[in-house]
């Protein structure tokens, strides 16, 4: 285990090492940003000043280096918005972010673990059409197009719950259905298929010759081998949820990263937006590690291979 641990922490360095070089390259690649900071009837001398004040006369990799060793500890610059350090900015939006982002994980589960299981021991029968109706359509749905239903409905017509804000247990509804209604659909198909191949196994058919009850089979034997592409697939949308984030924040008034990143790119604020690019990149990886450990502990013919 601490091999296939060992393994994965290297990628991880190599992924986060990629991330840091994105990061980097905005500020490059978006033009030179001492002429968004100063005003155009600025003098030659002002802007070489600038430039030098900011390090930008320097050669590319020196810049690299000095972004990269301010960036391990902590230290993405100031914003050139708010004055503040960016990192501090960033930090204060991500706990909102990241229970958004729980809440609708939480969401898609609930949805998707009961529907597709039922589907699977109700293979062909109006039980599945109707599951498989309703994840076509729940995949159809924009997000945007659902969060502005939603508002309609429950804030305006029924006025059972606040259309934007955060704080209560009320505001996570609306924001975590949205964000769960888009990563629903593509796990109950895969609960669906996953039970569906694993009912099929000897194991099973052992498991009934044994007389153990029809549950205890599908929870028990059935179940836990159908959800390790489950889990698998869950990580790797954990980035989908993220960027879901980015339209349900801004439908929703919600205080998180995503909605700050969305604002310091129309603000041309790139300390702020490296450093949030950064982090959620990371956490994205972090996540994706600790899927990859899990998947490995529940069947260990992954770990040997």
């Amino acid at each position: 285990m601490r091999r296939y641990i060992a393994r994965q922490l290297v990628q991880l360095v190599v992924v986060v090492f990629g991330i840091s070089l994105l990061a980097f390259a905005i500020l490059h690649v978006l033009g030179d940003p001492v002429l968004l900071l100063l005003p155009q009837n600025a003098g030659k001398e002002e802007f070489e000043r600038y430039r030098h004040l900011l390090g930008l006369d320097r050669p590319i990799y020196v810049q690299y280096w000095k972004f990269v060793s301010r960036a391990v500890l902590g230290d993405f610059g100031k914003s050139w918005y708010a004055d503040t350090p960016a990192f501090s900015l960033v930090l204060e939006r991500m706990p909102p972010t990241i229970y958004l982002t729980l809440s609708g994980l939480v969401v898609a589960l609930v949805i998707a673990l009961p529907l597709g299981t039922v589907a699977a021991l109700r293979r062909h029968s109006w039980v599945d059409s109707l599951c498989t109706a309703v994840a076509v359509a729940g995949q159809a749905a924009p997000i945007f197009w659902l969060g502005i239903m939603l508002i309609i409905v429950f804030s305006v017509r029924l006025r059972l719950l606040p259309a934007s804000g955060y704080g209560t247990w009320q505001n996570f509804l609306m924001p975590a259905f949205c964000l769960g209604a888009a990563l629903a659909p593509i796990t109950m198909r895969l609960v669906r298929s996953g039970v569906i191949e694993v009912m099929n196994m000897e194991f099973i058919k052992t498991a009934r010759a044994k007389g153990l009850a029809e549950g205890r089979v599908v929870v028990k034997h059935a179940f836990r081998n159908a959800c390790i592409p489950v889990i698998t697939v869950l990580g790797l949308q954990f980035g989908q949820l993220l960027g879901g984030a980015i339209i349900t924040e801004t439908i929703f008034a919600w205080p998180g990263v995503a909605t700050l990143t969305v604002e310091s790119i129309r603000n041309q604020d790139f300390p702020v937006v490296q450093c949030a690019v950064v982090l959620l990149a990371l956490l994205i990886v972090m996540v994706n590690l600790f899927v990859d450990v899990v998947v490995g502990l529940i069947d260990p013919r992954i770990r040997a291979s």
